[in-house]
């Protein structure tokens, strides 16, 4: 078969490229290793995990909350096996969309590994070993991303596993010991801290979340310290020991020889992911990686080969299934001649724990480094009417803006629905909007986003209302 366009993983920026490139008119083909569609994100990431994340936050507001809104219950009970069965029916059912998509849509899709036998040809090994071969006058690879696993760490996902299995734990463990206070680590423990396993996360950083703004680390650790969670941060872990039914940690204090050992049920591995490129003979297309194992592109997403494209978490940058989707319509568009545009600068950031954390732009951190003169305005949830209402009072809206010219540079939100809120922080920063101008602008009452503009008014003139 001849195609227009080819694409390598079915991810969000995979699927979401085919199906562009088909509303553009390409003949177009989608190569999945695995049999079902959606890559990490929707078989074992983003929506997996918000499905526990929900239903373990139901359980702990019945648990914690109930009462103080009026509400008794006598027998609360966890079952965490419908838990991931729920989990699993919303998996499958996003997946069975994607599917669906893919016919509407007239894309080919291809089940088995594909590897490149020369920079326009690509052959499709399917499980049972059997192979097709395609031809393809322009390529995207978007095979994503894999866990980190130190050999030291003895991965065996049994005791010492990753988010994959961390999705599909039996019984709630007692306790779980995190390596890594990144999103993913974070996200996982919150899931079970709620559902009552005593978490500990060990963090060779200085502080959690450590690519975000300082005090959204800040705010972040107070809320998950009251949920019960251990930190010990400027530590390492050297070892990790699994027996049959718990696992043996050893960690070590950064920048000196103290060390302890910390026993648990489960270990979760989650320093951070890999691109995944296994398997694709990329040097059968001229197709060169750096030293990290990531595919080399220029600005344009073109890789070493002028035919071949690379996007998502197999390229430089965060790894995002948003940030993966607008680099799969960028190259998409390109090729039908059109003039896209991306902003990476404005590409928000979302850590789905309770309170969220959501952050778009600049932190403070960054602009102290580029020495750029800046004002800041904050405000505290505890101040709104609407937070008190749902008792949801942790967190703040920072908003960072141009000393001089007034331009927000940065917003950066810990609180109830902040994943929702950065959107309106992402359109203003769009259109270069002031601190002052969505100062301005009416926020219905009561809601969160009230907070927004409350943190608007502090940073142009320092005349918040209800604080």
């Amino acid at each position: 078969m001849q195609y227009d366009l080819t694409i390598i993983g079915s991810g969000p920026g995979g699927y979401v490229a085919a199906i562009r490139a088909a509303q553009l008119g390409m003949k177009t083909a989608l190569i999945e290793k695995y049999d079902s569609l959606g890559g990490t994100c929707l078989n074992v990431g983003c929506i997996p995990s918000k499905a526990l994340l929900d239903s373990s936050e139901h359980f702990h507001n019945a648990k914690e909350h109930f009462a103080a809104h009026g509400i008794k219950t006598s027998s609360l009970e966890i079952d965490l096996a419908q838990m991931i069965n729920r989990k699993d029916e919303v998996v499958s059912q996003t997946v069975s969309g994607i599917d669906f998509l893919m016919k509407k849509n007239k894309i080919d899709v291809l089940h088995g590994l594909g590897a490149f036998k020369d920079p326009h040809t690509i052959i499709v090994t399917d499980n049972k070993g059997e192979t097709r071969e395609i031809s393809s006058k322009k390529t995207i690879i978007a095979t994503g991303s894999k866990p980190i696993t130190p050999s030291a760490f003895n991965y065996d996902k049994k005791r010492v596993i990753t988010s994959t299995e961390a999705l599909n734990i039996s019984k709630v463990p007692k306790k779980m010991v995190v390596i890594g206070g990144g999103v993913i680590g974070l996200e996982l423990g919150s899931v079970y801290a709620r559902l009552g396993t005593e978490i500990t996360v060990v963090e060779y950083l200085d502080r959690i979340i450590p690519g975000m703004d300082g005090d959204c680390s800040k705010e972040l650790m107070r809320s998950l310290k009251k949920l019960g969670f251990t930190f010990h941060l400027r530590h390492m872990v050297t070892k990790v020991n699994a027996g049959k039914n718990n696992v043996k940690i050893e960690v070590q204090k950064r920048d000196s020889d103290e060390t302890f050992e910390i026993s648990a049920d489960y270990c979760l591995v989650a320093i951070g992911r890999r691109p995944y490129t296994e398997g694709l003979q990329l040097e059968n297309a001229s197709v060169s990686v750096d030293e990290k194992g990531r595919v080399i592109v220029d600005d344009h997403l073109r890789t070493t080969h002028a035919d071949i494209y690379a996007i998502g978490d197999v390229i430089r940058g965060a790894m995002l299934a948003h940030k993966a989707e607008e680099e799969g319509i960028f190259v998409v568009e390109q090729l039908a001649g059109q003039k896209p545009h991306i902003n990476y600068n404005l590409i928000p950031g979302v850590v789905y724990t309770w309170p969220e954390v959501a952050a778009v732009g600049q932190t403070e951190e960054e602009l102290k480094e580029k020495k750029v003169e800046y004002k800041v305005g904050k405000f505290p949830y505890k101040a709104l009417g609407r937070a008190r209402a749902s008792m949801d009072v942790d967190g703040m809206v920072k908003i960072l803006a141009d000393k001089n010219t007034d331009e927000v540079l940065g917003v950066h939100i810990v609180g109830a629905r902040a994943a929702d809120m950065i959107s309106e922080a992402v359109v203003a920063m769009e259109y270069r909007a002031s601190a002052e101008d969505i100062a301005r602008m009416s926020h219905a009452h009561p809601t969160y986003t009230e907070a927004v503009r409350e943190a608007a008014l502090m940073a142009t003139e320092n005349r918040p209302i209800h604080i």
